[in-house]
């Protein structure tokens, strides 16, 4: 049985080893998880998977995997001893359950019936009052009616089913999709370079026992600054627009870097960098800032991050006055020249989907304009940004 959960998880994308496969075989001998789904469920997931990125492909694979058992002989054998099963049944039957168990021919009756339905089964049912699938009457199964019963996956419309053999839900946890704020900070820690900093407020343990040690066991407490993430990070947000339909994305990417940078500083932009930003959006107009005097004022030592659709007219890319709200008198491009000279890593995250960048010609441009290094908004794209940022 567990072979063919090693084969699900490789076709659903989960690097699983032999390996771990075998931990997983020794922590069920072990008994650390025992005919208990949601038992199984998580001792495999920490077992088997390495990288919590990989939750939903784990999860998709699990389901396909339950799923794919409710037609093979021999299910309960395998995953349900007789005893435990009976004794699960009895420990959640009222008075009534039981008279109802009793119409059926008794409780043995029903694990014998259930246990004969799955050796004759061939194929996946809807409907009818007979064989385990969906819908219908049949105590077997789910999406249907019947006084008790077990159900077999899906989720409950009665609440009468004496056992549930599957009720876990999934959730979606993939690299390749717009996640929250706590799966964008996973991707950020990428990008780190921790140093001690600040005032000496923290218990430094190891030296403190070395300290007491040589004091002939009189405590001498040693103190160290904290650490933290060293990195400096400049970002430029584009906003309005096209951009209105990311908002929500990229509060919660801002809301992430701002827990996960010490050192950060931002600004935004409209559609293209040009010769001036801000840093309040209701006070543009009257409290821009200079970009030169921003390239001045933060070392070299910065990180530099873009994060826009880069979708407008070509035009407010290489030609002078080509900006939507203003007559800009040097093209866009050369303020991007002018920042890629003083910083070294210059990174632009997209929340376009990586495919639709072929169909707009300005993304194109600025993806040549920063070296190729543009990336998708999703855990992966970030993932691969910090890595380039971090060289």
């Amino acid at each position: 049985m567990l072979v063919n959960l090693f084969y699900c998880l490789k076709k659903f994308g989960v690097p699983v080893s032999i390996r771990e496969h075998l931990d997983l075989i020794a922590a069920l001998d072990a008994d650390l998880a025992f005919a208990d789904q949601e038992q199984f469920y998580f001792l495999a997931r920490a077992s088997l998977v390495k990288d919590e990125k990989h939750f939903d492909k784990f999860d998709r694979a699990m389901s396909a995997f339950w799923s794919g058992l409710e037609s093979i002989e021999g299910l309960v054998e395998a995953l349900i001893p007789d005893d435990w099963l009976r004794s699960e049944f009895l420990k959640h039957l009222s008075d009534e359950d039981r008279a109802k168990i009793e119409g059926l021919g008794g409780l043995e009756e029903l694990i014998e019936k259930f246990k004969e339905r799955l050796e004759q089964q061939q194929g996946r049912h809807a409907g009818g009052n007979k064989w385990i699938g969906t819908g219908g009457t049949s105590p077997f199964g789910h999406s249907g009616y019947h006084p008790t019963g077990i159900r077999i996956g899906g989720s409950g419309q009665h609440g009468r089913a004496v056992k549930v053999w599957e009720k876990r839900e999934y959730k979606n946890l993939d690299d390749s999709v717009e996640l929250g704020t706590r799966n964008l900070k996973i991707a950020m820690r990428r990008l780190r370079r921790f140093a001690r900093e600040g005032a000496e407020e923290q218990l430094d343990l190891e030296d403190t026992i070395q300290s007491t040690a040589r004091n002939a066991g009189l405590l001498d407490i040693k103190m160290v600054p904290e650490r933290h993430n060293a990195v400096k990070v400049l970002i430029f947000f584009d906003v309005g627009g096209s951009m209105n339909r990311h908002v929500q994305t990229c509060e919660e990417l801002f809301s992430a870097a701002r827990s996960e940078f010490k050192h950060l500083e931002y600004y935004y932009f409209h559609n293209f960098i040009y010769e001036s930003v801000w840093r309040d959006n209701r006070r543009r107009y009257n409290e821009g800032v200079s970009t030169l005097d921003v390239l001045n004022r933060y070392g070299r030592d910065y990180k530099v991050i873009f994060i826009g659709d880069a979708s407008m007219s070509p035009w407010e890319i290489v030609y002078p006055g080509g900006s939507v709200e203003h007559s800009n008198p040097e093209p866009g491009q050369v303020w991007m020249e002018r920042i890629l000279e003083v910083y070294e890593k210059v990174a632009w995250i997209n929340p376009v989907p990586k495919e639709q960048w072929d169909y707009t010609q300005s993304i194109e441009l600025v993806r040549g304009l920063v070296g190729g290094h543009m990336y998708p908004l999703s855990v992966k794209g970030l993932e691969q940004s910090m890595a380039f940022l971090s060289r």
